[in-house]
């Protein structure tokens, strides 16, 4: 019997423990003639249940390590692995099926139909499952009531506020009740309170042990997060655990009420 390398076999066992798994990653876009490495070789850890910013400059990587990690984009080498899966040998078909089962998205625009009211935009992820009509509406309504619009369910986009209409994607984003929340700079187009008010939401869903990863130029929005990566020039310069970050929901008492 051949001898068992323990290396590899921690290794292993850490790669199926990880909810999201990266290593030695690297990424190469061509455009042009020239040749952009906006990834360096980015190895890093992400568990179950954690909520992690990621800061960072513009061109420092950080949004081409987001969409990689919502399997919209495949490391140029390295691994991803996703729940132990490594999804960078997935062909489209099961990248598009891993994106509608396991990973929600938030975006900083709302990306919401015009014509269509809450309840039907929170529902349309649900389209592209096999659960029946009735559950797709019963989802919806779980996810709208989640974020506290209940309330606006029949309203459409126009008739609600940019922090109504965020709480709507967000709702769309958990309709499908996936492993991961990933939000690109989710308040980028709301004012300090509405922001705040996210972020609430977000905690609030990272206390039910939804794993959230929030890309931000925000330093304070980034401290409602558990953990912090910054990019810099491709690569993690810095990875750190905010100890005692502070809990939206107190913040909003001490801010003023913003008037319609």
């Amino acid at each position: 019997m051949p001898a068992v390398n323990q290396s590899e076999l921690t290794q292993e066992t850490a790669a199926k423990q990880a909810l999201m798994r990266v290593e030695d990653v690297h990424k190469y876009y061509e455009l042009g003639e020239t040749r952009v490495h906006a990834l360096r070789g980015v190895s890093v850890d992400i568990q179950h249940g954690e909520f992690v910013a990621i800061m960072g400059a513009s061109g420092s990587g950080k949004s081409t390590f987001m969409n990689m990690l919502g399997c919209l984009d495949r490391p140029s080498s390295g691994r991803y692995l996703l729940e132990g899966v490594d999804v960078s040998k997935q062909d489209k078909k099961a990248l598009a099926r891993i994106r509608n089962q396991k990973v929600g998205f938030v975006f900083q625009g709302f990306n919401l139909l015009a014509r269509t009211t809450a309840l039907e935009n929170t529902e349309l992820p649900t389209l592209y499952t096999r659960i029946d009509k009735a559950e797709r509406r019963n989802r919806a309504a779980e996810a709208l009531a989640m974020v506290g619009l209940s309330d606006l369910a029949r309203h459409f986009p126009s008739q609600m506020s940019g922090g109504q209409q965020q709480r709507v994607a967000i709702a769309r984003a958990l309709v499908n009740r996936p492993s991961i929340l990933l939000a690109d700079e989710p308040t980028g187009n709301l004012d300090s309170r509405t922001s705040v008010e996210i972020m609430e939401i977000l905690q609030n869903l990272n206390d039910g042990e939804l794993t959230i990863v929030l890309v931000t130029h925000e330093h304070d929005i980034s401290q409602f997060a558990k953990r912090v990566l910054i990019f810099r020039d491709g690569r993690i310069r810095k990875d750190e655990p905010l100890l005692n970050r502070p809990r939206a929901t107190q913040v909003l008492r001490t801010l003023p009420t913003i008037e319609d």
